[in-house]
């Protein structure tokens, strides 16, 4: 049976990708690793890899990846955008079983497809660290639903979810053709989007569960 590690640095990103396990990939053993200071540092210590992502930060992931390798993990899901070099400093250690940051699958679905395409986070350091894994033949528009994360904090799903929506429809506004929203806590958005941008929706989670059952399934 295969069994898939889940390490997050939110804690709402747990429920997203859960429920599409159990929704499209149900067979899967899943276990769950939560740091939540993760997160909390990195904006603290600022962006980049010489600021926040620094050795210590690599250290934290590398110690979370043994950990789940430890258990019997066949492959390791990242589930926070912004923390891109640790991520692949661990695939480099543990080569011989999938590593996948959360949004890689996404990266690649965006890649195949056409027209520019709007990126919507809403933890800021994403938008510095992710844009540069599309590379140069993804026309990109950046946007921040600024409060998102803070409603989504104080149980406020619905504000969360309408802010993302805002910036879906301003993006359509603006000429893209397609959406994807960067981080897995921001998935319960998706329909939402659709909805009022007439756009579609790309989000990290289903991409990522897709291309990990395709692997290992």
């Amino acid at each position: 049976m295969t069994r898939i590690a889940l390490i997050h640095a939110l804690s709402h990103s747990v429920a997203p990708v859960n429920e599409a396990f159990a929704r499209d990939w149900p067979e899967a053993v899943r276990m769950n690793l939560l740091d939540d200071s993760l997160s909390a540092d990195l904006a603290r210590s600022g962006q980049g890899l010489g600021q926040g992502l620094d050795m210590a930060m690599h250290r934290r992931f590398l110690a979370l990846a043994d950990y789940a390798v430890g258990t019997g993990a066949d492959g390791i899901l990242f589930t926070c955008s912004a923390f891109g070099p640790c991520i692949e400093a661990v695939a480099v250690k543990h080569a011989d079983r999938p590593v996948l940051k959360p949004n890689e699958a996404m990266v690649d679905e965006a890649r195949a497809g056409q027209g520019r395409l709007g990126l919507i986070a809403t933890f800021t350091p994403t938008l510095a660290s992710m844009p540069p894994e599309f590379g140069a033949e993804v026309e990109l528009e950046l946007a921040l639903a600024e409060g998102a994360l803070d409603a989504l904090n104080r149980g406020d799903a619905a504000t969360h979810d309408a802010l993302i929506a805002a910036q879906a429809e301003k993006l359509a506004r603006q000429g893209c053709t397609r959406i994807a929203l960067a981080q897995f806590s921001m998935a319960r958005a998706r329909t939402a989007c659709e909805r009022i941008s007439g756009l579609p929706v790309l989000t990290t989670v289903d991409s990522a569960v897709a291309a990990l059952r395709r692997r290992l399934g």
